[in-house]
């Protein structure tokens, strides 16, 4: 289930396209069970200051606190066990302003018998400055109590209690910037700056009767910030409020904050790395209990190719080539993975119905893996007949992961993709974001979606939308960009092609050698661009790096998403890096090259990845257009999420629904998101690693 706020959300960037009416059920869903304490900052803390405490790992929090002064929303991921991170947005109630900024907390220790949990955290770590503060937090629990005493720097300060430490090692500690600038820059030149620092805390204490806390802080801000625009200073440092758990993950908080305003804070929680249940299979007769009448025309029941593809096109598989080897003991099958969101469980499901319909002479299975086009790895089996079950210590001797090898042609193969035609009609939605005039506007559209297999693996893939409903036309800004325009004029694309071509391309992915995977493209690409465009990546079998080539030729579409075009035309190429690291299941990329607006310079993306399809992650593009001619933020930033259905349904599907958190869109650093590096992130759920930790899985 997705937290709530994401129905509010639904894709924090200037477009969204959610792909699946589903979206607005998930709505109604809630939050999984998760335990939840988000402050009005949506950081883990109290009312509005932050506490020591962490969300369970890889938990992501979504919050929105309204009061007569502000209407705050954020999210939070907890990165690591030991790192949190926050993206908040901001509208002052009170005065014409919207803000924007960045959260960071790190754990220096947990919590022990004796000594307290201890974190450090920025506040506004990238953004305008407007909530800028710097702390050092510790919370100890007593029982039902928890309590919190901190130490804080900017407005967490107030007005200080002691001089600033910080300022023996350094005179420059002493002095604090109030300018806050276009913001989007790191404000390191701040931090833990500041003539005094000051004192917050606050305490917790859990009702035993009820799933309600009860909490009391003193916050020392001043609210200069907002005195200065016209805003009420507070009448006290002192809050109150009371907290209900009133679904697991989902949490509502009425407050009184300084004596002088109510709040009313809703919170909702997933986690995130929580491995996927395996779901029996479809219950079906089997193609060995089925006469030959009652068969579908083409499938010969003599044959054993014939008879395993039909079961395994009823079992969420694709059957796609397969041969027996001439001694008649090795079998190797190339497999695609239509429904199940591991592919070790595809394995796994395969195994049983090979198991089944091979001949009795077939002792090893060999499982060629495909996805989306490209072949990665082949996973041999031995098979399981009259073997009742296989202990997971001995898995690893049962199945081995081995490099694909290139064998010839298949004694058979299946054609059954080619020349039909699938047709996805759906509701969607759009929304542009972050417009001072109007924080949210949005679209309700039909979207009809065409998707043609083609002969040699060509395939015709496209989108048409057609306006239901939007409230684009209220549009009144435009664009003040010094540089090409490759982006930032996105309100005309809402306001003139509220009915129009999405998207009409074709499209070829293959592999070449092995470890060599491509893919070519061409046509109406997506809703500003036409073009052509090509990838390649090498992938070694078992490494964990991975090497890419990407490069389009692309022209502007014109504003009413016709087949009309503008002037302006670029060429951009990207020449990228990517690891699979170690650590947390996190994976990076680097893509270096030119960009869409003619500029050039590197984007870094951070993500982190789970079995059960979740993938969350932010990147950052810094190219040779300096801040000031980027305009407001300074460089394009990001946070990217990818949520998978499979927890939301009864059955098994691979279906997921990607979005993008920009918080402004700009023109520099600006790239074909989809088509600029993408068949490495596309193929991580095949990778060597998803499989080589879930060898039990790939026993039945």
């Amino acid at each position: 289930m997705l937290p709530l706020f994401y129905c509010w959300i639904n894709r924090l960037s200037v477009i969204s396209t959610p792909s699946r009416p589903l979206i607005a059920s998930i709505c109604l869903i809630g939050a999984l069970s998760a335990n939840i304490s988000a402050s009005d900052f949506g950081t883990q803390g109290l009312i509005n200051i932050p506490t020591a405490r962490m969300a369970s790992d890889a938990t992501l929090t979504t919050t929105a606190a309204i009061k007569s002064s502000t209407s705050a929303y954020s999210i939070s991921y907890q990165i690591t066990p030991w790192f949190e991170g926050t993206f908040r947005y901001t509208g002052f109630n009170e005065f014409y302003y919207y803000d924007r900024n960045y959260e960071a907390k790190m754990r220096l220790w947990p919590e022990q018998e004796y000594l307290p949990q201890v974190a450090i955290g920025i506040r506004d770590a990238v953004g305008t400055g407007v909530f800028g503060a710097e702390y050092l937090v510790a919370s100890k629990a007593y029982g039902n109590f928890d309590v919190t005493l901190g130490v804080g720097w900017g407005r967490l300060a107030g007005k200080g209690v002691v001089d600033n430490p910080m300022t023996q090692l350094s005179d420059s500690f002493a002095v604090r910037e109030s300018d806050v600038g276009r913001g989007g820059e790191l404000s390191s030149g701040v931090f833990f700056s500041g003539e005094k620092v000051g004192l917050f805390g606050g305490l917790a204490y859990q009702m035993q009767s009820m799933p309600v806390t009860a909490m009391l802080e003193y916050n020392p801000d001043q609210y200069a910030w907002e005195v200065n625009k016209g805003g009420r200073s507070p009448d006290s440092p002192w809050s109150a409020a009371l907290e209900w758990q009133a679904l697991p993950g989902l949490s509502l908080t009425l407050s009184r904050q300084h004596n002088q305003e109510w709040g009313l804070t809703i919170s909702s929680a997933i986690g995130t790395k929580s491995t996927p249940p395996r779901r029996p299979g479809p219950v079906f007769r089997s193609s060995l209990d089925i006469a030959q009448a009652d068969l579908p025309p083409g499938i010969n029941k003599d044959s054993w190719y014939d008879r395993l593809l039909f079961d395994a096109e009823r079992s969420d598989l694709f059957l796609l080539a397969g041969s027996i080897d001439e001694a008649g003991k090795t079998a190797t099958l190339v497999i695609g993975n239509k429904g199940l969101p591991l592919w070790s469980d595809a394995v796994a499901r395969m195994t049983v119905l090979a198991d089944l319909h091979l001949p009795a002479s077939v002792r090893v299975f060999k499982f060629v893996i495909e996805e989306m086009g490209h072949r990665l790895r082949t996973v041999q089996v031995q098979r399981p007949t009259n073997v009742k079950s296989v202990i997971s210590q001995l898995a690893q001797q049962q199945v081995t992961i081995l490099p694909v090898k290139s064998d010839g042609a298949s004694q058979h193969a299946t054609d059954f993709f080619q020349g039909k035609v699938f047709i996805d009609a759906n509701l969607s939605s759009k929304l542009q974001l972050f417009d001072p005039q109007d924080p949210a506007r949005y679209q309700v559209y039909g979207k009809l979606g065409i998707s043609m297999a083609l002969p040699d693996n060509w395939s015709l893939k496209g989108a048409y939308a057609v306006d239901i409903h939007n409230t684009f036309g209220t549009i009144i800004r435009e664009s003040d960009s010094i540089l090409p325009r490759v982006r930032s004029d996105v309100a005309r694309y809402l306001k003139e092609g509220d009915t129009g071509i999405d998207s009409l391309y074709l499209e070829k992915r293959g592999t070449y050698s092995d470890n060599l995977h491509y893919r070519w493209f061409g046509g109406i690409l997506e809703e500003m661009y036409s073009g052509v465009g090509g990838e390649l990546l090498y992938q070694p079998n078992q490494s964990r790096l991975a090497y890419g080539l990407s490069a389009n030729n692309v022209r502007q579409r014109d504003y009413d998403k016709s087949f009309k075009h503008l002037e302006y035309q670029t060429t951009t190429a990207f020449a990228s890096i990517y690891w699979a690291t170690p650590f947390y299941n996190f994976d990076v990329a680097i893509h270096a090259g030119k960009y869409l607006a003619e500029d050039v310079g590197a984007t870094l993306e951070l993500r982190r990845t789970f079995d059960n399809g979740w993938m969350v992650g932010l990147w950052a593009t810094l190219t040779d257009v300096p801040f000031d001619d980027f305009g407001e933020g300074s460089f394009d930033k990001g946070m990217f999420f990818k949520i998978p259905f499979d927890s939301l349904l009864s059955r098994n599907t691979r279906s997921s629904y990607s979005t993008r958190i920009r918080p402004i869109q700009r023109d520099g650093g600006a790239r074909l998101e989809d088509f600029s590096g993408n068949i490495w992130w596309d193929l991580r759920g095949a990778r060597y690693d998803a499989f080589s930790q879930n060898y039990a899985r790939m026993l039945p």
